[in-house]
């Protein structure tokens, strides 16, 4: 008989009833030391008081009306949001999916009202995930993703990752747009060039293309910068940002250029919960802590500390580990087993990783984890990593 919740999950045996900054604990007491912050979503940590209070009094006050009235607190994020970054204009979604819908009908209508409907395609990468709607799935293009729910939308080209010669090639009078995220996440913690970041930007500038980058899982200070292109000294588009936006609130947003943005007037596009006072009250906090200088500092320090700590876990379980990598405070450990036996390592030892494509278990913590939880998550990964090479033996 099926479960009343769609069984759509490999869910671990784990029950959390409540979390306290980099700690989960489990409905039989257990804590957890989490390395996962619910995929790169906890920003500040499980129950941060200041994200709690700003969420308290919001809700005292007022949680819904629809966008069919002025947001205050949708006007406030959106002003915060322009000024830290590259872009004019925002649309709020509740999940990177939506944003990744958003973001490909905005570069297909930029074309059609420029007069050049033929141009729909849009340029992905092997090892991609932009979501799993119709479109996002389409995007992908791996038999993984896109079995059995065809058809299949079409107007995706699909290029190996890091081939700006494939790019060239590829890139023709059809192209509307290249989508891209600069650290891949689902992909197995694979960061894009800076190098290749750049000429992707110099490609699009030469053909007029339009370059979208997907920071849902990467922006938000979890790369060192409060987004990742920053490190190429390039701007965008069209820009993809949720998960850690919200700080553990479902929130998403779309940014763009005022030019990109032109063909997404009255009646283009909606959400009804996309923008509500809640997200962005909890929004606009998460964005005044996370482009703090200091914050990012303190976030670059951290992962320095984190990464030194793991190189000599991967040194002394060579048969194990092959290499750490990523960007701040995302990072995977390359591995020579399955990453699913240390993820279950990891559950015996009390703390909790996520698997990823590539052989990769990632390492996505709170992005304000005190040194002592560093130093135990350290000393749990070792212990779980001892008792898989025990295991073995």
């Amino acid at each position: 008989m099926i479960s009343s919740v769609l069984p759509t999950y490999n869910r671990a045996p784990l029950s959390f009833v409540k979390g306290e900054g980099s700690w989960l604990v489990e409905a039989d007491g257990r804590r957890f030391l989490d390395l996962g912050a619910g995929i790169a979503v906890n920003t500040l940590g499980h129950a941060n008081p200041d994200l709690a209070a700003v969420l308290k009094a919001q809700a005292d006050t007022l949680w819904h009306v629809s966008n069919l009235y002025t947001i205050p607190a949708q006007q406030a994020l959106a002003d915060k949001l322009v000024e830290e970054t590259f872009a004019d204009t925002c649309f709020f979604t509740n999940s990177g999916t939506e944003a990744a819908e958003l973001a490909i009908k905005m570069a297909r209508k930029y074309w059609f009202d420029k007069g050049q409907p033929e141009r729909i395609e849009i340029i992905t990468f092997d090892g991609c995930f932009h979501g799993r709607s119709s479109a996002a799935i389409a995007a992908s293009g791996s038999e993984k993703m896109v079995k059995g729910f065809g058809p299949v939308l079409e107007g995706f080209v699909h290029l190996p990752f890091d081939d700006l010669d494939a790019v060239r090639a590829a890139v023709g009078d059809a192209t509307a747009a290249i989508m891209i995220e600069p650290i891949q996440g689902e992909g197995g913690i694979r960061p894009l060039p800076d190098a290749t970041l750049k000429g992707l930007r110099e490609i699009c500038d030469e053909t007029g293309t339009l370059l979208i980058l997907d920071e849902v899982q990467c922006g938000v200070a979890r790369s060192g910068k409060l987004f990742a292109h920053e490190y190429a000294g390039i701007t965008p588009d069209i820009m993809m940002v949720a998960k850690g936006i919200g700080g553990g609130f479902p929130l998403g947003a779309v940014l763009a250029t005022e030019e990109a943005a032109s063909g997404m007037v009255a009646g283009t596009h909606g959400s009804t919960y996309g923008g509500n006072p809640l997200g962005c009250a909890i929004g606009l906090k998460v964005m005044e802590i996370t482009s703090d200088t200091a914050f990012l500092a303190e976030v670059n320090r951290k992962a320095s500390l984190f990464s030194q700590g793991l190189e000599g876990l991967v040194a002394v379980y060579p048969d194990l580990f092959e290499t750490v990598r990523g960007t701040g405070l995302m990072l995977g450990i390359k591995c020579k087993v399955a990453p699913a036996e240390i993820v279950a390592a990891g559950y015996d030892a009390g703390i909790l990783t996520v698997p990823a494509a590539d052989n990769v278990v990632r390492l996505l913590p709170a992005l304000n984890i005190p040194d002592e939880d560093i130093a135990e998550a350290l000393k749990r990964l070792d212990a779980a990593a001892q008792a898989v090479s025990q295991a073995k033996e």
